[in-house]
């Protein structure tokens, strides 16, 4: 009877860490672990934001040099993109409540693993030009592929890259063969961190007004996918594709095996980052040699991050992150432009002003004769109104019975 009674407080003891252990799938992290994957998230969300912006400038000097004009959301776009991305969601959503998830990832897989090579080998372009000792030559090549003859020739492929390019190819597929067969979150990150710098820089908004109808509307995308209903969250957690950075909590404890991880959206960073982004490019057109704009609403990004991990650990539940960066990427450049006096530049800058249409002389014509008919009825319209005014109130009378 003895051994029953202190044998029965083992077994419970046994039977409640066993509970436990099933009950949930992720190993306790320490402290320390948190603290490194928050940290490492916010570092992986503001460097691309950093270096993306200022690659957008280059970029839109190089399109402005040669002529082009690069292609930029309209407010009707960013109207219209939250409810796109609601569609697209639920629809994800859908698929994964219906359908095996594993065939859905492996379709996106395909997919993105294509996107993602291309996207690391435009990132790692300059890097590895300045990487490659210079006695390895830097050899131009260019495919050209048309169909047609003299006026009627059309371009099908007209591709110029070097032999630099080719070399960031092959690591760029290197490093996705890896992500194919482990799905590793270092491996995923990297994708992650190149589709960001990449959206930042190609990614352009014309002005202020257009990013702030875009990041309105996504403020209230993120708070009802999020707050409510559980199809945000489902759908990260099922979605196995780079269109997220990971970082493991448990790292310390199970090194580069782990997997508890702490994840942000890549939306949380590309679309509050093409809007700082447009405030570098406006620091730069204001030509006062500062960065004011761009520096104060970065580093209001990183406060509003900061708070979104805080209150996410506080409350233990996944919160929008865009519930914190949108007002402190709004109110940041707003409230600076009124204490400047730049609020009317602020509002007026675009980074490729509406041209006009050129005119033909037939149109031009046209126009001068229509000038012209409007001219003629009005100066009638006036003179009878003079003439009216000056009748004599008898006439008017007469008129009227």
């Amino acid at each position: 009877m003895a051994e029953s009674v202190t044998e029965l407080p083992l077994n419970i003891e046994e039977t409640v860490k066993e509970t436990l252990t099933n009950a949930t799938d992720k190993p306790p992290s320490s402290i320390e672990g948190i603290a490194i994957a928050y940290l490492s998230l916010v570092i992986m969300a503001v460097l691309p934001i950093f270096f993306g912006s200022f690659r957008s400038v280059k970029y839109l000097k190089e399109q402005k040099e040669s002529g082009e004009r690069t292609e930029t959301m309209s407010n009707k776009d960013a109207l219209m993109f939250p409810l796109i991305a609601s569609c697209a969601l639920f629809a994800l959503y859908v698929f994964f409540q219906f359908f095996s998830k594993e065939y859905i990832n492996l379709l996106l897989t395909g997919y993105f693993f294509f996107l993602g090579v291309l996207a690391l080998s435009h990132l790692l372009s300059p890097v590895i030009a300045l990487v490659v000792p210079a006695s390895i030559p830097n050899v131009p090549y260019h495919v050209h592929f048309t169909r047609g003859e003299r006026d009627t020739r059309s371009d099908i492929i007209n591709y110029k890259f070097t032999s630099y390019d080719v070399i960031c190819l092959l690591i760029s597929l290197c490093l996705g063969a890896w992500y194919l067969l482990k799905k590793h979150w270092i491996a995923n990150n990297l994708f992650g961190i190149a589709f960001a710098v990449n959206g930042v820089e190609l990614l352009h908004l014309n002005n202020v007004v257009t990013g702030c109808i875009l990041l309105s509307g996504l403020f209230l995308y993120d708070i009802f996918w999020v707050f409510g209903t559980n199809v945000m969250v489902t759908v990260a957690k099922s979605f196995e594709a780079p269109i997220k950075l990971v970082f493991p909590q448990d790292l310390l404890a199970n090194g580069l095996s782990a997997s508890n991880f702490a994840m942000l959206g890549l939306g949380d960073i590309v679309v509050p980052g093409i809007f700082i982004a447009l405030l570098l490019r406006f620091d730069k057109s204001l030509q006062r040699g500062s960065e004011l704009y761009f520096r104060a609403t970065f580093a209001a990004y990183v406060a509003g991050l900061l708070a979104t991990i805080l209150v996410m650990h506080v409350w233990r539940h996944a919160q929008p992150a865009l519930l914190y960066l949108v007002p402190a990427c709004l109110a940041t450049p707003l409230a600076l432009a009124l204490l400047k006096g730049d609020i009317n530049a602020l509002f007026n800058y675009e980074d490729q002003p509406a041209v006009e249409e050129p005119v033909s002389e037939g149109a031009k014509a046209k126009k001068t004769e229509a000038g012209e008919r409007t001219i003629i009825e009005g100066w009638r319209w006036s003179t009878a109104a003079r003439l009216t005014l000056r009748a004599p109130r008898h006439a008017s009378s007469s008129r009227l019975d």
